[in-house]
């Protein structure tokens, strides 16, 4: 018996099963899950205490759309099934749009909800639960009973894990309650099968490779997991490496790599991809974020998508070719391909090119007018100061609003597993708890957040979430007291528009944070950035909190392009 299973038995022997809450925390167990992140009310109680004795972390957060979210973050982190533990009714409620996130990113994470008896119809907990997580994107499965109670609960694991499904498991109170079966059925491995795609379509894009003299590999958040082999794709096709921004970091370190494909391109990532003659999508949507609206799509550009599901090929763009594949298996395919055929063909991997990737490829070496004065720094050169302050072990977040792409782009990360960005659903206030997330599935990573004011204020209750964990968090809020994309986007488009509604009054962010038992810190100049070094030496315990008061670039360009598509 190896030590894994000596582990399991005793924790069997030492925590009994008796009720069918017990039950389900117990298979959760067996099946193999990471962290459990909630909000406990009566509802819960049990079941979360169960996970608990049986050794599964457990965060408490003070809301639970920022359980949600945590749990979101940690699974796309870890690549562990994250568990979210919420009560009957307003639980799930308050947690819906943290798990319309992960359900539209398609992360691993199963929600274990309360649900009110079946015979509790004049209940005020009583709402349809499964047409609610349906609506959002998620599958919704329930613990019918005691008997079936194992299988509901892998088939619930099995949607999450091998279908890469968000899951929201109802747990009836009745049920949760009753006895459990004094022998449950054994639970086996479950594990996704990765499909290979037909020998024909694979030689069908060894042809267009060869045919090429300009190919460019865009990676998504599909292949996040296939970064060896799309590099050895890479170098057999000749071929340029960019990512979508959710899988930004998956090339990092490779002279060949662009960065993020999209509206957080730098000019030389933008004109390189647009001048491509074969546009080859791995598990990347190529939708109008990552194609900018397809200005990044040249003319007379042949456009090949491979994704392991069908519903994905040619859903956002015409393509002269889409494969059904899995990236890892499909990539590896191609690359042996073209060995096959004689040897590696420079074709965009010239010298002249790897000069110029090397020189101007990140914003950072790109020049720009420095806005900063009268009290104000010009995110840029936040943004970049930033990068040459903190360690480069870092897993950076980002929150959603006018601010974004200077996080992006700026602080450069070091793998796929050092970027962290909840952006499916485009709501602000993701920031915070996407971050305490992803800080615990790294641990050994600087956790890093990039957030407005208006996202930050919206989830600021986890900032004692991140205090209490002693998370020694750095988070940047690009403080413009106001929800800066609304004003860009109405005030560009007519001068006299009234904006009151989305301007708010300065705020003293930094003392807030104090008040919340973090490190509080006001930036008005870069000089004022000095104080970073200062915490990062100090060992710290507890976040910081960046109050940088920022000035107006009059309007993210990457935001132009967002609101245009809508």
């Amino acid at each position: 018996m190896d030590t894994a299973e000596t582990t399991l038995s005793a924790r069997e022997a030492a925590v009994p099963v008796t009720t069918v809450a017990e039950l389900v925390a117990d298979t959760l167990v067996r099946l193999g899950v990471g962290h459990c992140f909630g909000v406990v009310g009566s509802g819960n109680f049990a079941v979360t205490n169960a996970l608990r004795a049986r050794g599964v972390p457990f965060t408490a957060a003070r809301h639970e759309g920022g359980a949600a979210t945590m749990a979101d973050a940690y699974a796309r982190m870890s690549g562990d099934i994250a568990l979210v533990s919420v009560h009957q009714g307003c639980g799930l409620t308050n947690a819906i749009t943290g798990i319309g996130e992960a359900a539209k990113s398609r992360s691993g994470v199963i929600v274990l909800t309360a649900e009110t008896a079946g015979a509790s119809v004049l209940s005020n907990f009583t709402i349809d639960q499964p047409a609610l997580a349906r609506s959002v994107g998620a599958a919704a499965e329930r613990v019918h009973s005691a008997a079936s109670a194992v299988a509901d609960v892998v088939r619930a694991y099995t949607a999450a894990r091998a279908g890469r499904r968000t899951v929201v498991l109802n747990l009836p109170l009745d049920v949760q309650a009753a006895a459990a079966p004094a022998v449950p059925p054994a639970v086996g491995p479950v594990a996704a099968r990765a499909t290979r795609p037909a020998a024909s379509e694979v030689a069908a894009v060894a042809d267009l490779i060869a045919a090429a003299r300009r190919p460019v590999i865009v990676a998504g958040r599909g292949a996040r997991a296939a970064g060896p082999e799309l590099r050895e794709l890479g170098e057999a096709a000749g071929a340029l490496l960019a990512t979508s921004a959710v899988a930004n970091g998956l090339f990092a370190g490779d002279p060949f790599a662009l960065g993020i494909s999209g509206g957080f391109s730098s000019p030389l990532a933008a004109e390189l991809i647009s001048d491509a003659d074969l546009l080859i999508g791995v598990g990347c949507a190529l939708n109008m974020w990552t194609m900018r609206h397809g200005s990044l799509v040249g003319t007379g550009a042949r456009v090949v998508q491979i994704d392991d599901d069908p519903l994905a090929l040619g859903a956002h763009r015409p393509v002269a070719l889409g494969v059904l594949g899995d990236a890892a298996l499909t990539a590896r395919d191609l690359a042996d391909a073209l060995r096959a055929r004689g040897g590696s063909a420079a074709r965009y991997r010239t010298p002249e090119v790897a000069a110029r990737i090397s020189a101007s490829a990140r914003w950072n070496q790109t020049p720009t007018p420095d806005l900063s004065g009268d009290g104000r720094i010009d995110p840029r050169v936040l943004s970049a100061r930033l990068d040459e302050l903190l360690p480069i072990e870092r897993i950076v977040s980002i929150d959603s609003g006018n601010f974004m792409g200077y996080p992006s782009q700026y602080l450069r990360v070091p793998d796929e597993f050092g970027f962290c960005f909840t952006q499916a659903f485009q709501s602000i206030g993701l920031g915070l708890p996407t971050a305490i997330g992803a800080a615990l599935a790294q641990p050994g990573r600087l956790p890093v957040l990039g957030t407005g004011d208006g996202g930050f204020f919206m989830a600021i209750a986890e900032l004692e979430t991140a205090v209490r964990l002693a998370l020694p968090l750095v988070v940047v809020v690009y403080n413009d007291a106001a929800y800066g994309a609304e004003v860009h986007h109405f005030a560009d488009a007519d001068p006299d528009v009234d904006v009151d509604t989305v301007v708010f009054p300065d705020t003293d962010i930094a003392a807030i944070a104090r008040g919340y038992g973090a490190t509080g810190l006001t930036v008005r100049a870069v000089a004022d950035l000095d104080a970073v070094s200062v915490w990062l030496d100090s060992e710290p315990a507890a976040p910081l909190v960046i109050d940088a008061k920022i000035a107006s670039d009059g309007g993210a360009w990457w935001l132009h392009e967002a609101f245009r598509g809508h």
